[in-house]
């Protein structure tokens, strides 16, 4: 009898399994644009220590929210969606801060201050203690919501299904954004390997690779820093009952494709929005404070 309620368990944990990471599948997405993005910009040679650094942070997280979310699912739901509501506002805020800073502050940079910089880099002293700590704290925010979506396709259940899924959606989206991530940081690597080999296949293969990877990461810079605000706003929106009600009768009011990718456009938007107010609050205060932006 025991044997079977441990094969029924697990069974029931295989299915709950499947079906978050199936509606975890969109933030998965957005966690490896955001790591890579982060996490590139290193010298080659310590491209791995650094995803490797990020990894075990992200392990840590996980060990921090899965207890915490059977916590409050048990004692405090209620506390769930604004918590949530507050690490969605968080990455908007980052998202703006990145803009900000790419096109406002760009050209403050002095000759000797870029040249520095290159030759910091050349020289293998980048700043990766900060890359980590700042990747790990995306990926904390992320995970939290990987583990509320999660929560939700179990919330129904016995609470040893709860625990035992939710360890198990915390593991496979760890082991398989940071090995992706790892993947994409070396495909350089992988492409002068390839066209140093004797066949012609080969060469050709590893010239493909070289030519596109560079393309490859700019896209995932892009698309990292519009994950933030995609993910923070469609947390937010739907954590205001008012706001998700207003958005999906517009979308559905459209119809066909646009009822689709309309609410995610407007998430953006919102999400945009919500970050830009957040970083004229921080810079006004700072300003208040004497230590300007």
């Amino acid at each position: 009898m025991l044997l079977d309620d441990i094969a029924s368990i697990l069974d029931d944990v295989s299915v709950m399994t499947k079906t978050a990471a199936s509606k975890t599948a969109g933030v998965l997405g957005d966690d490896l644009a955001l790591n890579a993005q982060q996490v590139s910009g290193v010298v080659a040679k310590r491209e791995l220590p650094v995803v490797w650094g990020v990894a075990k942070g992200s392990f840590v997280n996980k060990l921090i929210l899965v207890p915490a979310a059977l916590v409050i699912s048990r004692f405090a739901p209620w506390l769930v969606t604004p918590l949530l509501m507050i690490g969605g506002l968080y990455l908007c805020y980052e998202g703006v801060e990145k803009l900000a800073h790419h096109f406002l502050h760009r050209k403050e940079k002095s000759v000797e201050a870029a040249a520095a910089e290159l030759a910091a880099l050349k020289a293998g002293e980048t700043d990766e203690a900060g890359k980590i700590k700042g990747a790990i704290r995306t990926d904390f925010v992320l995970s939290a919501e990987i583990i509320a979506i999660t929560l939700g396709v179990v919330a129904t259940k016995p609470f040893a299904t709860q625990a035992l899924t939710l360890s198990a959606i915390a593991v496979l989206m760890t082991v398989g954004v940071y090995g992706l991530v790892a993947g994409i940081v070396k495909l350089d690597d992988l492409g002068l390997y390839l066209s140093q080999r004797r066949t012609a296949m080969a060469q050709g293969a590893g010239k493909s690779i070289l030519w596109a990877a560079p393309f490859l990461m700019k896209m995932l810079s892009v698309l990292g820093t519009a994950a933030m605000f995609l993910v923070g706003g469609g947390i937010l929106t739907h954590g205001i009952h008012a706001v998700d009600v207003w958005i999906q009768n517009f979308a559905d009011s459209l119809g066909g494709v646009a009822s689709k990718v309309v609410p995610v456009l407007l998430d953006g938007v919102f999400g945009m929005l919500a970050g830009g107010v957040v970083l004229i609050v921080m810079t006004g205060v700072a300003k208040l404070r004497g230590k300007g932006h």
